[in-house]
């Protein structure tokens, strides 16, 4: 068994037809755990769903309201729910945690997909609020003094400050977000740990513009843990997503596996028709 190895890939809220050909590739990859963002109550989300539980993996899906984005977790590790998700109380589908057992002992995994926004006051106002009670709900008493190490990932939709390129539409909040996992939580950015000056990006816009939105932030004893942290093109190249995927991999070895088989062989083809 190798060290513990998680993936965020931002799905993209996908039809049937191409949630399968995602588990396709998903099936090809070793990480134990993905967080996979931008899912919806949907027939491709669900189609990912029952196939990674038919194969035997650990699946926790909160199903977000009907216009409304969430975040699944899939396992082929033994997982105990985390109750960070019940400390947010607006769009609370966008948050879910883990916790997954290793010779460090306990390692929380946060799955988190944050609102977008345009310049309207109404959703910057929707994306302020979230971000602040998904970095109050880092802070709460019960989940920092537990004892377990986190890892937070996903499409966060935020740049780090000194991004490459810069760009003059980001907030204040979002990069005091961002600074915030840091300096009020401790966590460590975990690909700039890895790699400190590589410039590197999960999402390209029309013009052609790139912006690391995807990201992985980790306790320092698991930042001395990374083996390595990088971004996996495959999936944007190939059209599966317009994001790449974050894959992560730290030394630590995962107490236990569960009895998981190939999911895209345990899938029922959806109906395209």
């Amino acid at each position: 068994m190798s060290g513990l190895s998680l993936m965020t890939f931002n799905i993209g809220s996908p039809s049937a037809e191409r949630a399968h050909r995602q588990l396709a590739w998903l099936a090809t990859r070793h990480e134990d755990v993905f967080v996979l963002t931008e899912t919806r109550q949907s027939e491709g989300c669900r189609h990912l769903a029952d196939a990674f539980r038919t194969a035997g993996y650990s699946v926790v899906y909160p199903k977000p309201g009907p216009t409304e984005y969430g975040v699944m977790i899939v396992s082929r590790l033994p997982v105990q729910l985390d109750p960070i998700a019940g400390n947010v109380t607006f769009l609370p589908e966008r948050v879910s945690g883990v916790l997954v057992s290793t010779a460090l002992g306990l390692v929380r995994v946060v799955g988190a997909y944050a609102p977008t926004r345009d310049a309207t006051a109404e959703r910057t106002e929707r994306k302020r609020r979230w971000l602040s009670e998904l970095s109050a709900a880092l802070g709460t008493g019960g989940l920092t003094d537990s004892g377990a190490e986190t890892v937070l990932l996903g499409d966060l939709n935020i740049i780090e400050p000194d991004h490459e390129p810069s760009y003059t539409t980001f907030r204040w909040f979002e990069y005091d977000f961002y600074r915030g996992l840091t300096d009020r939580h401790g966590l460590v950015d975990a690909f700039r740990q890895a790699e400190p000056n590589l410039v590197e990006h999960s999402w390209i816009g029309r013009t052609g513009d790139g912006y690391r939105y995807d990201h992985a932030h980790c306790t320092k004893k698991l930042a001395a843990e990374i083996e390595e942290c990088e971004y996996v093109h495959e999936p944007r190249t190939t059209r599966l997503s317009d994001h790449s995927a974050l894959s992560l991999t730290f030394s630590c070895l995962p107490t236990a596996e569960l009895n998981t088989m190939d999911p895209f062989e345990a899938a029922s083809p959806p109906t395209l028709f």
